[in-house]
C-alpha cells in the first residue's frame, strides 16, 4: 500500500514535469553541469514546489541529475571513467537488443528506420544538437522495441538518460556534416539478415563517439 500519496492534481503535475524534464535531459537540451533549483523549475513550469521536488528526486535516483552534499542539483558532468563505463554498457546491451529484434525486423520497420535516417540528416543540416540526439535515439529505439525485451530496453534508456547532456557536448566536438555511416550499415545488415554485421555496426555506432570524449 502506498503511504502518503500525492493528491491527484499534484500527482498529475509531478508526472508531466518528470516526463518533460526526463525527455529534455535525455535529448541533450541541458548542458553538462547545468544547475536546477526547485524555485526555478517551478517558475518555468508553473507548478508548486511539491511536484518539482518529487520529479527531481526521481531523476536523481535514475542518475539523470546529481545531488551534492550541500543539496545542489545539477545535470551530470561525467568523468572519463564514467563515460567509459556507460559506453561499455551500451556496447553490451544494445547489440543484444538488436540481435533479438532481427527476426522481427520486417520490411516496414526497416523502411521506417530509413525514414528516421532522413530526419537525422535534416537535423544535422540544421546543426540542431538536441534534434540530432532525439532522432538518433528514435532510430535505435524503433529497432529495439522489436526485441520484446522491456527490462533490457529500460536499462538502456537509463544509460541514455545519464548520457544526454554529455552527448550534447559530444555533438559539438564531432561537428557532423553527414549521417553516421554505421546507421547505413545497421540498415544493410537488417535487410541481409546479417547477425555478425548487425552486432558490429550497432557496437561501433554506440561507442565510436564516446571514445572521442573519453580519449
Amino acid at each position: 500500500m502506498m503511504l502518503n500519496p500525492l493528491p491527484d492534481g499534484t500527482a498529475a503535475a509531478h508526472e508531466r514535469l518528470y516526463r518533460s524534464l526526463r525527455s529534455r535531459i535525455m535529448h541533450g537540451e541541458l548542458e553538462p553541469g547545468q544547475p536546477l533549483t526547485l524555485r526555478g523549475v517551478g517558475r518555468d513550469y508553473g507548478v508548486s514546489m511539491t511536484p518539482v521536488r518529487e520529479a527531481l528526486r526521481r531523476l536523481v535516483a535514475e542518475g539523470a541529475l546529481s545531488l551534492s552534499a550541500s543539496g545542489r542539483i545539477t545535470t551530470p558532468a561525467l568523468s572519463n571513467d564514467r563515460i567509459e563505463e556507460l559506453g561499455a554498457l551500451r556496447s553490451l546491451l544494445e547489440p543484444e537488443l538488436a540481435l533479438r529484434a532481427l527476426p522481427r525486423a520486417h520490411l516496414a520497420l526497416i523502411d521506417r528506420m530509413e525514414a528516421i535516417n532522413v530526419s537525422i540528416a535534416e537535423q544535422i543540416a540544421k546543426q540542431d544538437a538536441s534534434g540530432y540526439i532525439r532522432t538518433n535515439l528514435e532510430f535505435h529505439r524503433t529497432l529495439y522495441l522489436r526485441a520484446q525485451a522491456p527490462a533490457i530496453l529500460a536499462m538502456v534508456e537509463t544509460v541514455w538518460l545519464q548520457l544526454g547532456p554529455t552527448m550534447r557536448a559530444l555533438y559539438g566536438r564531432l561537428n557532423r556534416t553527414e549521417l553516421p555511416k554505421n546507421h547505413r550499415l545497421i540498415v544493410a545488415a537488417l535487410r541481409a539478415g546479417d547477425e555478425p554485421g548487425l552486432r558490429l555496426a550497432v557496437r561501433a555506432d554506440v561507442t565510436q563517439g564516446l571514445r572521442l570524449l573519453a580519449g
